[in-house]
């Protein structure tokens, strides 16, 4: 196994490719809710919690991060280390740690012909507890790392619909191959186990680790 990854804060200037800090908006009810949801130790992915979507600032996140389109608002839990994959979507994602997360994060643009990628191209970056962070739709993510020991509460914010079940269908691109939910390409490592859900693995080299 290679070394862990050396991790920036997101205020760090290789951040600004990927997205941006988001500063200003009041989500103190949210990050309240989320004491709420629970801390698996396992990764739990939930797209959309009424707990968070009844808060009176999901309607402000709504109509300033997504231009009033309709949106879910949910919640990624537990204790990770792991790369796994990487995935993305045809918009913005908005993330706001409850605790302390690590984002390993890509670009698209390096994704190759063939839908492989490196993962040595890769960088992971630090978000403190509160911040609101913003990942542009040609960057490549997954689920958060471990900001601390004791695991990790991220509220996920996206179009409303993603991540949903969606049918395979015979691919009419290339790039349907990838399609593994509704609004969500992945392209998955094969010591991730994802290949059973029926993913594209494509990621080479090194499953990469966070200390």
């Amino acid at each position: 196994m290679g070394n862990p990854m050396v991790v920036k804060p997101i205020t760090d200037e290789a951040f600004k490719k990927y997205g941006r800090v988001i500063e200003g908006l009041d989500v103190s009810g949210l990050l309240e809710k989320m004491k709420e949801t629970p801390l698996t130790e396992d990764v739990v992915y939930v797209a959309s919690e009424p707990l968070l979507e009844g808060c009176p600032e999901s309607k402000t996140v709504e109509r300033s991060l997504f231009g009033g389109m309709p949106v879910q608002i949910g919640y990624c839990n537990g204790h990770n280390k792991k790369l796994n994959a990487v995935e993305y979507h045809r918009n913005s994602e908005i993330n706001i740690p409850a605790t302390d997360a690590v984002f390993m994060l890509g670009m698209q643009q390096d994704v190759a012909e063939d839908f492989t990628y490196d993962t040595g191209k890769m960088e992971a970056f630090y978000a403190p507890a509160g911040s609101v962070v913003e990942f542009y739709g040609t960057t490549l993510h997954y689920a958060p790392c471990d900001g601390k020991d004791g695991g990790f509460k991220v509220i996920v914010v996206l179009p409303k619909g993603t991540n949903t079940d969606i049918e395979k269908a015979d691919g009419v691109i290339a790039e349907d191959r990838l399609l593994f939910a509704r609004n969500k390409w992945l392209i998955a490592h094969e010591e991730s186990g994802l290949e059973a859900d029926g993913a594209f693995i494509g990621l080479k080299g090194e499953n990469l680790t966070i200390a």
